[in-house]
């Protein structure tokens, strides 16, 4: 069984979370093809198909064409088996998405922000609502515009109501369902990477200059960057010039000169593979400017290639990524 717990409790759910990789992997298999992959024995593995079967999380496929003897019954996972929900938090709009255990979006859209009133009773609402339509929501994926430290927002000057507030905690507890709470660029950071296939050698860094002031996620290494108080990425408050830090600096200074600083600090600390924008915040011609402005500092050989993205969307990818994970492995 390799590293798998030793006790039943852990041992059964770390079976089921294989079980339901693979075959979301595979897209399909024999039980003896499971057995070989994941190095546990036919009959457990039997065991285990025929009780997600009952319970409408493994669809039987039909039987493979024999070369002679037994045919074998082929499975798949049923994606729509449950659905994740992922919300993130912008000063101006929340935006939402329901999507299935494949990872397909099945319904997304955009309503009033949470953040400009009571912003938990709001949030409640929402999730409740989208609850009601679909039941079959299983795991929560949360965004949030502030440092996150296991759930609980650290850092947030904006709004008072979830400065040190354990987020997580609270949902879990009133909705029963496992949940993640991310900051924005650290789950932006990771959904790029994961969406573009990315190695996990491959440094990144991400910034958006955003509704509330500049943020970075920092990827190295396949990881992202938290930081020993988990206030890496406020970038905001790096000082740039005499009297003015990066966002003071974007908007008294020359804003190019400004990005160009930024990048040319950045790669001389991480030298990362990539920084990536958002296409909103920095056009195609800007992402020259900025690289000139950064080879004032920095020798061009070294700078990293500048990158404009979809945020939103890759937003989206990494609080996918997050509730994925936690359907499939939801205890």
């Amino acid at each position: 069984m390799g590293d798998l717990m030793t006790t039943p409790k852990s041992m059964k759910q770390a079976i089921s979370t294989s079980i339901r990789s693979t075959l979301l992997e595979l897209g399909s298999a024999t039980k003896a093809e499971l057995s070989e992959a994941l190095d546990i024995s036919f009959p457990t593995i039997s065991k285990f198909l025929g009780q997600m079967g009952k319970e409408g999380e493994v669809l039987e496929l039909g039987q493979d064409d024999s070369s002679g003897g037994r045919r074998a019954k082929r499975y798949a996972y049923n994606p729509e088996y449950s659905l994740g929900l992922a919300v993130f938090l912008e000063k101006s709009a929340t935006h939402y998405a329901l999507f299935n255990c494949a990872g397909k979006v099945k319904e997304q859209g955009t309503e009033a922000s949470v953040l400009t009133g009571n912003s938990i009773e709001l949030l409640e609402a929402l999730i409740t609502g989208c609850l009601e339509k679909h039941p079959k929501i299983s795991s929560l994926s949360i965004g949030v515009p502030g440092a996150i430290n296991n759930g609980r927002v650290i850092y947030i000057p904006d709004y008072g109501q979830l400065q040190d507030f354990d987020l997580k905690t609270h949902l879990e507890k009133r909705f029963s369902m496992p949940t993640a709470v991310e900051n924005d660029m650290n789950a932006a950071v990771l959904g790029y990477h994961r969406h573009q296939g990315m190695s996990a050698e491959q440094s990144l860094v991400y910034i958006y200059l955003g509704q509330n002031g500049p943020g970075a996620g920092i990827m190295v290494n396949g990881d992202v960057v938290r930081g020993s108080t988990f206030f890496s990425g406020e970038i905001s408050l790096i000082p740039q010039y005499d009297q003015a830090n990066f966002w003071q600096a974007l908007e008294q200074k020359n804003r190019n000169d400004a990005l160009g600083r930024m990048v040319a600090s950045i790669s001389a600390i991480l030298n990362p593979h990539q920084i990536i924008f958002s296409y909103e915040d920095i056009s195609q011609s800007e992402l020259k400017e900025i690289t000139e402005a950064s080879s004032q500092f920095i020798p061009s050989e070294h700078l990293p290639e500048l990158i404009s993205s979809d945020w939103k969307q890759d937003y989206l990818h990494g609080l996918k990524s997050l509730g994925l994970r936690l359907m499939l492995n939801p205890n």
